[in-house]
């Protein structure tokens, strides 16, 4: 059975390959073209992952489509080709639902999505249960948490629904004094209106805050108490659940999933890493191979490392199409000693390894990387490499098995997805990667799910003495992270970066 998923037409269009009983590819069509125009079809991603699979049009059959599609477009016709494929379209928060739930541990779970607007929904519970997906309660716009977070984006100076984490890091350094203006707003779940005018808000609203103008301090309260009404939203939502699983783009919100999990009312907490759209096109597909075609073994996603890889020729003919002097790293030792060698020397590491990941997050094959040992890490990466505020702090990996010594996390920092906390003995040592309050973001590395990034990390640790790097996801401001060994080189050489380790290949500036 081939399932061929494909979602976020409108915005963050991917596509997901299901094949022989395995998740096989999952990629993102922006990544591939570097273009995140909408599209009627992502077709460069849908190709790859057909090249991934080692299949043909004519070997899918099934397609599933998550909606909204646009209006009038050529889709059907598009889809002539896949002669045999039967075409299952599913509504927008049913296919988040079911990336998070059947991409989740539980066999029983409270599932939320939550979103700017969706489907006409902008929001939605559901009751999963083994093979099924039952909605309990909708939202619909313009009653929706996820669009008053972009009111604030907006208002305090930022893009409405593609900035909306920085407004989720700057409230870490803020208090929540304006929440009960924000909770009058969110009563009962039905939005009061007379707070809203045009995609910002009205005089009402700014009359109750008693400001005229926003200071620095009003910027971080602002952001805090938005984001304590999130909390407080979502808590309400899954009220009396034994497990959460959390999709749409406000799951993309790492301390929103980080208060779920230590508010102590759950047995356990899944937020699906690709949340936002593009994750609709793994639900999609999930979706059919559960309820279609009647599957009850669940497939797991892993680390999300599903996307194209290349080969060392490949890398080794752009490297040289470019004149670029390398060097040869013949084996796994040798690729992980030239990373560290440059890391101790406080340089900052361009990682490129094995295959793109699914979703925003940079989890170890398209990161940079950084030493914590280096008190001038964070600065760098931020002032001269992403050109971003420094509120906006940068994760440390660590190997699974030893993150306990470090930190104090939850089980969704598997996936970069939430949150915690540096233990007392080693705040010092991890001052530049502390949002506020001892947070950190925590990304804990397996060897199952990524064997070479883990090994990284240990070889790192038994030459410093400390298993733990820092990593952001291999991109310039505002790019898509990288994909191929061309997108590499031209950040590499684009940037501040010092170093790029790809594939079996060292360059250094």
């Amino acid at each position: 059975m081939n399932i061929l998923g494909i979602g976020g037409i409108r915005s963050q269009a991917a596509a997901v390959l299901i094949s022989k009983g395995r998740i096989v590819a999952a990629v993102e069509q922006a990544k591939l073209t570097r273009d995140a125009e909408p599209v009627d079809l992502p077709l460069e991603a849908i190709a790859e992952c057909l090249r991934i699979g080692k299949l043909t049009p004519g070997d899918i059959d099934v397609v599933a489509l998550a909606r909204p599609l646009p209006p009038g477009s050529d889709i059907p016709m598009a889809l002539a080709k896949y002669q045999k494929a039967r075409v299952v379209s599913i509504d927008h928060h049913e296919a988040h639902a079911a990336s998070a739930f059947y991409a989740s541990p539980f066999e029983k779970a409270t599932v939320i999505t939550l979103d700017g607007e969706g489907d006409l929904r902008c929001g939605a519970t559901w009751r999963g249960d083994g093979n099924s997906l039952e909605l309990q309660r909708e939202f619909l716009y313009p009653d929706s948490i996820g669009d008053l977070y972009a009111r604030v984006t907006h208002l305090l100076g930022m893009r409405r629904r593609s900035e909306e984490h920085r407004v989720q890091w700057l409230s870490a350094l803020g208090e929540p004094k304006y929440a009960a203006v924000f909770g009058k707003i969110v009563s009962g779940h039905n939005f009061d209106q007379e707070y809203f005018e045009g995609h910002g808000f009205s005089g009402k609203f700014f009359a109750e805050l008693g400001l005229n103008g926003l200071a620095a301090g009003d910027r971080v309260n602002l952001a805090a108490s938005v984001q304590k009404t999130l909390e407080e939203y979502v808590l309400a939502l899954a009220e009396g659940a034994e497990n959460i699983c959390l999709a749409g783009g406000v799951a993309w919100n790492a301390l929103l999933v980080a208060a779920l999990e230590n508010s102590g009312r759950f047995q356990g907490v899944f937020a699906q890493p690709a949340a936002g759209n593009a994750g609709t096109a793994l639900g999609a597909a999930l979706y059919v191979w559960h309820h279609v075609v009647g599957k009850t073994e669940r497939l797991d996603a892993g680390g999300y490392a599903l996307g194209p890889a290349y080969e060392a020729e490949e890398i080794k003919k752009v490297f040289e199409n470019c004149k670029l002097r390398f060097r040869l790293l013949p084996t796994v030792p040798s690729i992980t000693g030239a990373a560290v060698e440059q890391l101790q020397n406080n340089r900052i590491v361009a990682w490129m390894q094995g295959r793109m990941e699914f979703g925003p997050r940079a989890l170890g094959n398209r990161s940079i990387l950084a030493s914590p040992h280096d008190p001038y890490s964070t600065e760098n990466l931020n002032t001269f490499i992403k050109h971003r505020e420094a509120s906006r702090k940068f994760a440390a990996s660590v190997p699974a098995e030893l993150a306990g010594e470090y930190f104090q996390t939850g089980s969704n920092s598997r996936n970069l997805a939430t949150v915690g906390t540096v233990r007392a003995p080693y705040r010092e040592q991890f001052k530049g990667a502390i949002l506020a309050q001892n947070l950190v973001r925590v990304h804990t590395v397996s060897k199952d799910d990524n064997p070479l990034y883990w090994q990284l990390l240990h070889t790192f640790g038994e030459a410093t003495g400390l298993p733990v790097l820092y990593n952001t996801s291999f991109n310039l401001f505002g790019e898509q992270m990288v994909c191929s060994p061309r997108d590499a080189v031209r950040s590499f050489y684009s940037s501040g970066i010092d170093a790029l380790v790809a594939g079996n290949f060292l360059l250094e500036k």
